[in-house]
């Protein structure tokens, strides 16, 4: 059952084949077992799930079941959720009980899912790593000392063991698409403003987008269709027709499924900082897609370069601004001790927050400051629009961007932890698509020294649906994407 897709676990679920309690069951056991020696889940309260699985097989009963009734789906612990511990990874909020949802979280219990557990996090979604969590570092499945990637590393790790059939991630800089490459996933950025940002706790609020994670491009459409739509609470949402992206899936796909499609090669993929082992894997992809139909054509992204500059002056700029809110005074961790407010404020800030928050804290507090407000952010947001024009540009030329989703396979634990910039250079791929807003996937494509790798496949605006049905040929004529670690029967 841990293998079936989400559309045969509907089937399932259909056709009495299991019912909800025992399906949800089946995962709990499984992180009660497993969940110790990856440290993917924060919170998992049995009692809550498992009522929720009742309340689905009473709808199943009646014939009223919606599009992922009693399915148990994890959720990146960034999203607020009723009555259930919120933390963001912080031990700021280690005492946070929400008393609302996000509306990702209520658009999945509007679609009847059950929810299994809130997964583990880099603090505030900062991290590429997973380490950063005040709740402990996440393993990666295919290889326990090395780690899963980050932000959404906890939801990453429990898909890829089979923890969990499905989950949600976040993604600031690559933050749904890197842990995806790193622990064998499909993971999706969609375009910014197609899913809500009300009740995600906020990092950088002009580049934070939720999207799926899960085993196939076929499961990340129906995560999608549930995730997407207009959320008037939010005042960054896309108000725009609701679309099936699993629409073109179906369709059968003939000899070649994917003929007069145009991949661009950006000519700064292709050149030094990737590995010569996820290099070759990436041309092998292309080979494929090559066999498909596609054709494919050399194009220029000439200001990606300075992307993974300029992400680190606005993203910690507007978490500088975002992370104010944490005082102490009104929710979440206080400083026990303190003579007067401005001494609750910087105790509760010290004592509460990690060393990675902290520095983005100072970086941006920094860059926003009288003097240098127009020499950095400023400027980097002028670097932004370049890389934005740089990709209107492409997308003249060809339908999807293709190249590597990260410049390695999974590091050690620990490997980059004293060395920030070399961290920060593990998204060096990904952030780009970030300051476009652009949709962006990573689906796997092979394995080097035993860990996976992955392949970023990146959209014009609001062509998720394209994306997904590139993907899915491809998935169609391979097996990486089905590919499971060892060790978690």
């Amino acid at each position: 059952m841990i293998e079936r897709s989400l559309q045969a676990l509907r089937q399932a679920l259909a056709a009495r084949e299991i019912s909800s309690v025992e399906l949800t069951q089946l995962y709990l056991d499984r992180i009660a077992r497993h969940d110790p020696q990856l440290n993917a889940f924060i919170t998992v309260d049995q009692t809550r799930s498992l009522a929720q699985a009742r309340a689905a097989d009473e709808q199943l009963a009646r014939g009223e079941a919606g599009p992922l009734t009693g399915i148990p789906i994890a959720h990146k612990d960034i999203f607020c959720t009723r009555g259930w511990l919120t933390t963001c990874g912080s031990k700021i909020l280690g005492n946070f009980v929400s008393p609302y949802d996000a509306a990702v979280i209520a658009r999945f219990a509007a679609a009847g899912a059950v929810l299994l557990g809130k997964t583990n996090m880099d603090e505030f979604a900062m991290g590429s790593s997973n380490e950063t969590s005040f709740y402990g570092p996440v393993k990666n499945p295919w290889d326990a000392s090395c780690v899963p990637g980050g932000s959404s590393g906890g939801s990453a790790a429990a898909v890829a063991a089979r923890l969990a059939p499905a989950a949600t991630g976040t993604d600031t800089g690559g933050s749904i698409r890197q842990p995806a490459a790193l622990c064998n996933l499909t993971g999706m950025k969609p375009t910014y403003g197609v899913v809500s940002r009300y009740g995600m706790i906020a990092f950088a609020s002009s580049l934070d987008q939720a999207g799926p994670l899960a085993r196939s491009a076929a499961d990340c459409a129906l995560l999608l269709n549930t995730m997407a739509g207009f959320d008037e609470r939010d005042s960054t949402s896309l108000d725009r027709p609701l679309e099936d992206y699993s629409r073109e899936l179906n369709v059968p796909p003939g000899d070649k499924p994917l003929a007069g499609l145009r991949i661009g090669l950006p000519d700064e993929f292709f050149g030094e900082g990737c590995s010569p082992e996820v290099m070759r894997l990436v041309e092998a992809a292309i080979a494929d897609y090559r066999q498909l139909g596609a054709e494919t054509v050399a194009i220029s992204l000439p200001s990606t370069h300075l992307s993974v500059a300029a992400y680190y002056v606005i993203a910690p700029a507007e978490a500088s601004s975002n992370l104010a809110r944490f005082d102490g005074v009104r929710y979440g961790y206080r400083a026990p001790q303190y003579q007067d407010l401005n001494d609750l404020y910087s105790k509760t800030r010290a004592q509460g927050f990690g060393a990675e928050v902290k520095r983005r804290i100072l970086i941006g507090t920094y860059v926003l400051s009288h003097g240098y407000y127009d020499a950095y952010y400023l400027q980097a947001q002028r670097i932004r629009r370049l890389i934005a024009d740089d990709f209107a540009k492409a997308f003249r030329q060809c339908d999807v961007i293709v190249g590597p989703t990260s410049p390695s396979t999974a590091f050690k634990l620990g490997e980059k932890a004293a060395d920030p910039v070399q961290m920060y250079l593990s998204d060096i791929y990904t952030i780009a698509v970030n300051l476009a807003g652009l949709p962006a996937i990573s689906i796997p494509c092979g394995f080097a020294g035993g860990l996976p790798a992955g392949l970023q496949l990146i959209g014009d605006y609001f062509t998720e649906t394209r994306l997904l049905n590139v993907a899915h040929r491809y998935q169609q004529t391979s097996s990486w994407h089905l590919q499971q670690p060892g060790g978690f029967a």
